[in-house]
């Protein structure tokens, strides 16, 4: 399924755009923990994205970095973080995981270029790998190995947003595919700025989607099976993710010119797949 690309402005922040799918399921008390964490990730990452003085930005960064200090002396100022606050202690949430989101974001605001995939890797770890990190603990994780597998899953995430993406964020000036893997397809920086489709293209996001299936088959890999049924919702999204790589596949890989994503009925069907019988 493709939409025109400029409608996919009007969506909701890409970081939680299929939220609602994965925990659909999830029982009222932990998915109210789950929105108010959320909202604090929506704040966050909306500053990159819709302040233009970059000053402004950093401003307003600094201060949410002040606001998760506070919050974790139980003094928070902002809504947001008052929500959350009451859970912090239940759920082991720990300020380090709420600062590595908001270093993530300040990665976002000081860069719009990737030269290596270690370098995307560690921004990907910030902004989604501490999110999934949090959502495990709150889900109900039990095992310590379940961190290593919701981190790793974060990161595959949010490479398949990425993916998804690039014409999107091509056409704001940004580029987060690594710089030396445009260079080693012979993709020139500039046709992707101006949505310029080809097969050295498709070629290049072959093999990113290649990767983001393989970081996926990886933190499957590490998830224990002792924890396995609480984990469904953030499997539900794995479930939705690997679909729309499919998706992507199907299309080609032409991210540039088209928005691709998967129908409101199938991802229905795989969240209550997932739920149902536990499979992908």
């Amino acid at each position: 399924m493709v939409t025109d690309p400029g409608t996919a402005s009007k969506a909701k922040p890409v970081l939680l755009e299929d939220s609602h799918y994965a925990l659909h399921f999830l029982p009222a008390r932990q998915r109210a923990v789950v929105d108010a964490f959320d909202a604090f990730c929506r704040e966050l990452r909306a500053i990159p994205k819709s302040v233009r003085d970059p000053g402004v930005a950093q401003a307003k960064l600094a201060w949410w970095q002040k606001e998760v200090n506070l919050c974790f002396d139980g003094q928070p100022t902002h809504p947001v973080l008052q929500s959350l606050a009451p859970h912090l202690r239940t759920y082991g949430i720990a300020r380090e995981h709420l600062l590595a989101i908001t270093e993530g974001c300040c990665m976002d605001l000081a860069q719009a270029r990737y030269f290596s995939f270690p370098e995307l890797q560690h921004y990907c770890d910030l902004v989604a790998g501490a999110r999934e990190v949090v959502c495990a603990r709150i889900f109900g994780q039990t095992a310590a190995q379940t961190a290593d597998y919701a981190r790793q899953a974060g990161g595959a995430l949010q490479l398949t947003r990425l993916i998804r993406n690039v014409g999107r964020d091509g056409r704001r000036n940004r580029i987060y595919l690594p710089a030396d893997e445009l260079d080693r397809f012979s993709v020139p920086e500039s046709e992707i700025l101006a949505g310029t489709y080809s097969d050295r293209f498709a070629r290049l996001m072959e093999f990113q989607v290649q990767r983001a299936r393989g970081l996926f088959d990886a933190a499957l890999d590490q998830l224990p099976q002792v924890d396995r049924l609480r984990q469904k919702p953030g499997l539900t999204q794995i479930s939705l993710y690997l679909a729309l790589l499919r998706e992507i596949e199907a299309e080609n890989y032409d991210v540039l010119s088209q928005r691709i994503d998967l129908s409101s009925l199938r991802k229905s069907w795989l969240a209550w797949k997932m739920q149902a019988l536990g499979r992908f």
